[in-house]
């Protein structure tokens, strides 16, 4: 079988090491931007990111937060639990499915999470700012074609739709108003989102 392999064992190794090195910096960034950003709401980024999660899918179970969070379920439920003492989510059973828990959104966590989106300010994003000088030159920002592949490889099609639904959720709930984005959703339509 190893015979038959069309790469050479110092490609893979080059490949893996790369991909783990890159990775890490660009996390680190990453990581360092998102606390700034989220800091003065009083959140750390898994919170965060549960309650995007829980915005998005309109309600998700702990298996979902988990799988679409890239966490254990065990941070999954704890921090989400942490965020329904703190009144951002309800927790729930759903009549025709009783082994798993689900959570949603309050109007206090939907609030929250808005309010962080519009403080969202792109100066204070260190990877942002990097990919601007690729922008200038090509007109675009950096695609991500071929690591969305490799990403859709390790986990599914249903992972990648829930950047799809992000992007579809910022164009249709937001505008942007003199650089700030604004929720467009009126009370009214926060009640219908937020009655189960």
């Amino acid at each position: 079988m190893e015979n038959e392999r069309d790469f050479s064992m110092k490609e893979a190794m080059m490949f893996s090491h790369k991909v783990a090195q890159v990775s890490k910096a660009m996390w680190k960034c990453v990581e360092k931007d998102w606390q700034s950003w989220i800091k003065p709401f009083g959140l750390n980024i898994n919170e965060h990111h549960i309650l995007w999660i829980a915005y998005q899918l309109e309600g998700a179970s702990i298996s979902d937060i988990s799988k679409f969070g890239v966490m254990h379920v065990s941070t999954a439920f704890n921090f989400s639990k942490k965020l329904e003492v703190q009144g951002y989510l309800t927790f729930s059973k759903k009549e025709n499915d009783k082994r798993n828990t689900y959570v949603k959104l309050t109007e206090d966590g939907r609030s929250l999470l808005l309010r962080t989106i519009e403080e969202y300010n792109p100066d204070e994003y260190g990877i942002f700012g990097a990919s601007l000088k690729i922008r200038e030159l090509y007109g675009k920002f950096p695609e991500f074609d071929e690591l969305m592949a490799v990403i859709r490889s390790v986990y599914g099609s249903e992972f990648m739709a829930i950047l799809d639904t992000t992007e579809n959720k910022l164009n249709t709930e937001f505008e942007e108003t003199d650089g700030h984005l604004s929720s467009t959703l009126k009370k009214v339509d926060l009640e219908k989102v937020l009655t189960p």
